[in-house]
Formats: structure tokens, C-alpha cells, sequence
């Protein structure tokens, strides 16, 4: 927890908490004093003056007591606010800079429930503590300080409740912590499962499991609603078993203080005032008892937390980066002997990978599934790092490289074609800020994707919904590719990107690519699985088991690689099947 709040607080904002709960609590603590010397000096003397003196004293005290809670809950709630949002600001930060390593080891489940519940827990126990845990102690030391000096005899009630209270408070911190730390899990397993569902919601449909996943959902649900309910319901026999220690406490103060009042031992006032403290020290008994409660499920929060943000990005920035000139006339792109293993993977996902292209040319890369083409440009913009060898771009590793500037010099269209919601305008200037709509609509005809767009009255303003849900497949990946290509970049990657085009619109893009100028400076890359997407592609990669068996043009694969032959016989067996 304190690591947690370390750095993320205003230390100044803790301290002015602490002083006015000090000043609160002091406050709190004179009034049963000022009603002792009411009873004892004015009441059973009849002194209205000294009743109405004593009586403008407890509204001054009462007013500084409520001036000093306000004050002190405007800070405990500021500084909590501002902790659960340093922590959400530096967890978004840590994971959008995270490696696809780091992804791979937590769920994205679990990433939303950190970044939401957890920082929630945090939050809730940050007040708790600049609130009750400051409160609790001082009241409860002040008060049995104040009681012990109103009769000390009185003091001994206390020596059998607070054991009963510590033995019912251990009681419920045995049963309830696990309960509340399980809390956590559980909501991880309910996000997992709903995610799952809001995401393949097709899939599920398709397969008709609307009923298996509903049940599945239905299963962790009740498995946390069951968890909830036994922690609320141990939770509810706090108050009325407190209450009953508080009353039978009241009932023992003023049964041996009845006693002592009637040996004139004690006067009335004086009992008033100390069955006021008593009630004041249970309750600082208590609402330690409740901080300890809360502490643990909020602990269990910090270290998740913690996990995320002690995680140490694998890729190695270089302290001096070295940087590439953008304007150069030629670029090259090379790969010496890449050899590339996954985490915790026994057999490497790319071994001993080399070749080389140059500005103007297209690389395509073919293989089987599974074979290693998404591993391997991945490789380019540095999602993953090389376990041997080197990819350099105009003759500089990668890894010498400032990550900024190496994934300004690539544009990448992923598999899955992803569209932000906003305006199309927004989703065109991803890679490019300032773009104009000129270089938009130029990137559109390029991508094939200008004609559906002109279409719509809105144009560049046409609305995209979440995850572009308002446009076909198809659409979603033209419109992926035209972003790509507004950005002015070195490397064009293109991860299976034409797979939802048809054949003729696949090849009056690629056409366009050919023949667009600033294509023709660049370096680019297809991964397809198509043999007419790669057959006019200056050089052909043929991956198979993330092995490279074979590079080359199309009529020197088809005539000499085995793997690649194979590859247009399957494609041709199922043309003709159709």
C-alpha cells in the first residue's frame, strides 16, 4: 500500500489531514468534559450563568469540531481521488508501453479489473485511513486518557469488553479476509467470461452455445454473488453484536456508577462524561477493527497492481539511439540470421531467417498456418526482440533505434482490420496528425475504399462506431489499409490485409500500390495466403515450420520449391473444386 501511494500523493494535503483531524477529534473530546462541568457546576447549582458560559463554549467547540471534519474529508477525499488517478494514468501508460511479451503474461480481463476495481479498493481504503485509521487512534488513546482522570475505578469495565471485542474482531478477520481477497479473482473470472461473450458474440451464435455460455456466465456469477453474500452477511454481525458490547457496556458503567454515586464517590456529571468516552473508545475499538477488515482485500489490490507496473518491458532502449534519415533517396530492410523464440516456448518460432529488400521492391511472405509470417514482421516495428541475429533498416539494428522513430518509419495494417470510434477524418490521421483530407482521400482511392466513402453525404465525417461495427468486412480493411498509407512511412507491412477482398478488387489495389510514388521510394511487405496476392511480388518468402525454405520470384519458387508448389496445387485444386 505505502509503495502504492508513494510519489502519487500530495504529502502536504497528508499532513494538513492529519491537522484537522487532530483539531477534530480534540474538539470531540473536550465536549463531555464542558457537559461534566454543566451537570456538576451548573445544573446542581441552579447557576443559569455559568450554564449558558459553559453552553456557548460546546457551540464554539462543536463548530470548530464540524469546520475540521469538512476540512478533513475535502483532503482525504482529494488525495484518494488523486492516487486513483495517478494510478490509472501510470497503469494505462505502463501497459500501452508494454512489449507483446508483457501482454502475453496477464490477461486483458485482468488489466481492466486492475485499472478499475483495484484502483477503486485503493481509493476506498486511502480515505478510510486519512479518515477512521487517523481518527481511531487518537480518539481512543485521548478518550481512555480522559476516562481514567473522570475514575479510574470505572476503568476496570473496560479490561473484560475490550478482550470480547478483540476476540469477536479476530473472529470475523479469520473468516472474512480470504473472502474479501477472493473478491478480486472472482471478478477477473466474471470479466473474462462477459468479454469473451461481448467479443465472439458471433461465434456463439453461429455454434448455437448461446445456453453454454450463458450457464458458464451464470456460474461465475453466482460463484461471486455467493462469495459477496457470505462476506456482507459476516459483515452485518459486526453492528449488532457491537451494539450489544456498547449496550452492555452502558448498563455496567452506570450500574457501578450508580454505586459509586451513592457513596458520593463520583458525581453525576462526571459518570455522564465517562459513559460518553466509553462510548467513543468502542467506537475507536471498532472502527480500527473495520480499517484491519478492509486493509486486507485492499492489499491484495496493491500487489496486483504492483505486478503490473514492476513489469519490465523486454525491449532494451538503447542510451544513445542512432537514427536513420526519413528523406533519404534509398532504404533498405534486412534480415541476418533472425532466429526468434516465444516466452517459455520450447522450439523457436523463426529460426535462422536472412534476406534482404530495398526501397521499390515488395516482399511477400506465404507459408502454412502456423508457420511463422505474423511472428516475423512483427519483428520489424519491435513488438517482439530477436533472440539471435539482427534486423536492420538502412543498415541500422533495430534495437540501436529510439522506438519512436522505428515505428514512425513502419505502417502496419494488422490482421484484424481495428477502427477507433469517432469521425473516419479521426481514424485517417491515426498515423498522421496533420494530414490533410487531399492526402486522405488520395490514401482512399488507393485502398480502393473512396467510392463507398464519397457515397455516404457525410464523407471524412462519417461516423465510425465502435470497433468500425458499421461497416463490412471488407470496408474495415480497405479503410485499415487507407490509414496505412496516409502515413508517410519506410516499411509497408500488410498482415494478411487483402483476405476479405475479392480477387479483383485485390489486384486494382495492389496495382495502385505499384504505381503510387511514394509506394515506389518504400520498402513494402504482404503476408498473404493467396498465390495471385505474392505472384508478382519482387521477392517471395516461403516459410514453412518458421523455417525459411525458400526465396525467390514466383517463377523460380514454382518451378524449384517444393513447399511452394504444394501451396498453388492446394489453391488450385480449390478453384477447381468450386
Amino acid at each position: 500500500m505505502l509503495k502504492i501511494a508513494k510519489g502519487r500523493i500530495s504529502y502536504l494535503a497528508v499532513l494538513g489531514a492529519v491537522f484537522f483531524m487532530a483539531i477534530q477529534v480534540t474538539a470531540n473530546l473536550t465536549l463531555p468534559s464542558l457537559t461534566s462541568n454543566i451537570v456538576n457546576n451548573g445544573v446542581a447549582t441552579g447557576d443559569i450563568g455559568y450554564i449558558w458560559k459553559i453552553g456557548i463554549q460546546m457551540v464554539g467547540f462543536s463548530l470548530i469540531s464540524i469546520a475540521a471534519a469538512i476540512c478533513n474529508v475535502f483532503l482525504a477525499a482529494r488525495t484518494s481521488q488523486m492516487l486513483g488517478k495517478n494510478l490509472r494514468t501510470d497503469i494505462y501508460h505502463k501497459v500501452i508501453n508494454f512489449s507483446n511479451d508483457e501482454y502475453d503474461q496477464i490477461e486483458t480481463s485482468s488489466l481492466i479489473t486492475r485499472t478499475t476495481n483495484d484502483v477503486v479498493q485503493i481509493q476506498n481504503v486511502g480515505i478510510i485511513m486519512l479518515r477512521m485509521m487517523l481518527m481511531a487512534p487518537i480518539m481512543l488513546i485521548g478518550a481512555s486518557f480522559l476516562a481514567y482522570n473522570k475514575d479510574h475505578q470505572l476503568t476496570t469495565v473496560f479490561l473484560v469488553v475490550l478482550p470480547i471485542m478483540a476476540l469477536f474482531i479476530g473472529f470475523l478477520l479469520y473468516f472474512a479476509v480470504p473472502m474479501f481477497r477472493a473478491m478480486q479473482t472472482k471478478t477477473d473470472r466474471i470479466n473474462r467470461i462477459f468479454r469473451e461473450g461481448l467479443t465472439g458474440v458471433r461465434v456463439i451464435r453461429a455454434f448455437r452455445q448461446d445456453q453454454f455460455e450463458q450457464d458458464r456466465f451464470e456460474d461465475a456469477n453466482q460463484d461471486y454473488t455467493k462469495n459477496a453474500i457470505n462476506v456482507n452477511v459476516l459483515m452485518a454481525l459486526a453492528f449488532p453484536v457491537m451494539t450489544m458490547i456498547m449496550s452492555g457496556t452502558n448498563i455496567a458503567i452506570i450500574w457501578f456508577g450508580a454505586k459509586l454515586i451513592g457513596t458520593q464517590s463520583m458525581q453525576v456529571g462526571n459518570l455522564i462524561a465517562f459513559m460518553t468516552y466509553a462510548m467513543q473508545i468502542l467506537m475507536s475499538f471498532m472502527m480500527m477493527s473495520m480499517v484491519f477488515v478492509f486493509i486486507p482485500r485492499a492489499q491484495a489490490s496493491a500487489k496486483r497492481i504492483q505486478e503490473v507496473l514492476n513489469l519490465h518491458s523486454a525491449l532494451k532502449v538503447a542510451d544513445t539511439p542512432k537514427k536513420i534519415n526519413p528523406d533519404a533517396s534509398t532504404h533498405t530492410l534486412s534480415f541476418d540470421h533472425v532466429t526468434y523464440r516465444y516466452r517459455k516456448a520450447e522450439m523457436p518460432a523463426l529460426n535462422d531467417i536472412d534476406f534482404q529488400a530495398k526501397s521499390g521492391q515488395t516482399v511477400a511472405i506465404i507459408g502454412g498456418t502456423g508457420s511463422g509470417k505474423t511472428s516475423l514482421i512483427n519483428l520489424i516495428p519491435r513488438f517482439y526482440d530477436v533472440e539471435d541475429g539482427a534486423i536492420k533498416l538502412d543498415n541500422i539494428n533495430v534495437a540501436d533505434m529510439s522506438l519512436d522513430q522505428l515505428r514512425k518509419a513502419v505502417s502496419l495494417v494488422p490482421q484484424k482490420a481495428t477502427l477507433f470510434t469517432g469521425t473516419l477524418r479521426d481514424n485517417m490521421r491515426y498515423g498522421k496528425d496533420d494530414a490533410t483530407d487531399d492526402e486522405i482521400w488520395h490514401a482512399l482511392e488507393l485502398a480502393r475504399a473512396k467510392d463507398f466513402v464519397a457515397e455516404n453525404p457525410e464523407g471524412l465525417d462519417l461516423h465510425v462506431e465502435q470497433g468500425g461495427g458499421n461497416f463490412s468486412g471488407g470496408q474495415r480493411q480497405r479503410l485499415a489499409i487507407a490509414r496505412a498509407l496516409v502515413k508517410q512511412a519506410i516499411v509497408y507491412i500488410f498482415d494478411d490485409s487483402f483476405s476479405a477482398l475479392d480477387f479483383k478488387t485485390d489486384a486494382e489495389l495492389r496495382g495502385e500500390l505499384r504505381n503510387d510514388p511514394h509506394i515506389q521510394k518504400s520498402i513494402t511487405i504482404i503476408v498473404a495466403q493467396r498465390i495471385a496476392t505474392v505472384a508478382d511480388a519482387d521477392l517471395i518468402l516461403v516459410l514453412d515450420n518458421g523455417k525459411l525454405v525458400g526465396k525467390g520470384t514466383h517463377d523460380e519458387l514454382r518451378k524449384t520449391n517444393k513447399v511452394y508448389q504444394e501451396i498453388i496445387k492446394s489453391q488450385i485444386r480449390k478453384e477447381a473444386d468450386k
